[in-house]
């Protein structure tokens, strides 16, 4: 495979977020499978998908919400779909007895994070691997929970891609790696810029790589105002990218983005202008490692 290609995946909808910074964020399943598609026809070879609760515009782990986006998707492209299992991990202490959950806690049992993936088998689902204060909310991921989810996810067939927003996230992987519960070669997507997590910068961004199985296959991006400048550090670093309205409301300073589409093809640009091209979804295939 010639070593310009570069995998870019659309973060279509993400869990952060409404339609008060930008009315173009896609809710329903149909406005997310069709936004999905349209990236793909724009370069992007895979579509990292979570789904919202059509009334409030939340984030949501319904069932039928994924089966219709799946199946939409499905039949209108040949785009690698990457379902999230990360939705269920939220916990905020209760204000006056933080031993249990106050309001906006969504910890959930292993089982139910990964119950559509193993009903509708994507060829990737993401498997966050570590605990950490993520904005306002803590994350937990429970090491016997993760490596729980990690034997399930590959028992059906599915490559587990591993979400790392700081360096000790990576070393909790190689955990998963070595003792067979994550199958080689590993896919890693490395995290920044999110608040509380390792920074976006390209120092952080060569100290993960640094950190990584000589055998991983990685993607890395940014959040925010980075989103951009991280697409062009992990193209330069030899990884794929991602790009997509769970990453940037915003195709620059100010400017909300008309739609993922618009997202993906200023990514394409950046990639072209370093010399390197985005890889058709069968192209990727190989490159990530999802053939057999």
């Amino acid at each position: 495979m010639d070593s310009e290609k570069v995998v870019l995946t659309v973060s279509v909808t993400g869990s952060i977020g409404d339609r008060s910074s930008n009315p173009a964020l896609p809710v329903t399943p149909k406005e997310i499978a069709k936004s999905a598609v349209d990236a793909g026809k724009a370069g992007a070879a895979v579509a990292h998908i979570h789904v919202r609760d059509v009334q409030t515009g939340k984030p949501s782990m319904e069932m039928q919400l994924y089966e219709e986006t799946v199946c939409r998707i499905r039949d209108h492209s040949d785009i690698i779909l990457n379902l999230t299992t990360g939705p269920g991990a939220r916990f905020i202490p209760d204000e006056h007895n933080p031993s249990y959950p106050g309001p906006g806690t969504t910890l959930s049992s292993p089982q139910r994070r990964i119950d559509h993936v193993l009903a509708l088998k994507p060829e990737i689902c993401s498997l966050d691997v570590g605990s950490m204060d993520f904005g306002p909310h803590i994350f937990i991921n429970y090491l016997p929970h993760v490596e729980w989810m990690a034997e399930q996810i590959s028992d059906a067939g599915v490559k587990p891609e591993l979400e790392v927003f700081d360096m000790g996230h990576i070393e909790k992987a190689k955990h998963l790696i070595r003792t067979g519960r994550i199958k080689g070669p590993p896919l890693f997507q490395l995290c920044t810029g999110i608040r509380w997590g390792i920074p976006a910068t390209p120092e952080s961004m060569i100290a993960m790589k640094g950190l990584l199985p000589h055998d991983a296959v990685w993607t890395g991006f940014g959040i925010g105002p980075t989103a951009f400048p991280m697409v062009a550090v992990a193209a330069v670093l030899g990884g794929n990218v991602r790009i997509g309205f769970e990453d940037s409301l915003y195709i620059e300073k100010g400017k909300p983005a008309s739609s993922n589409r618009q997202l993906v093809e200023k990514a394409v640009a950046i990639l072209r202008l370093l010399g390197k091209v985005p890889a058709t979804p069968d192209e990727a295939r190989k490159l990530l490692n999802l053939e057999g």
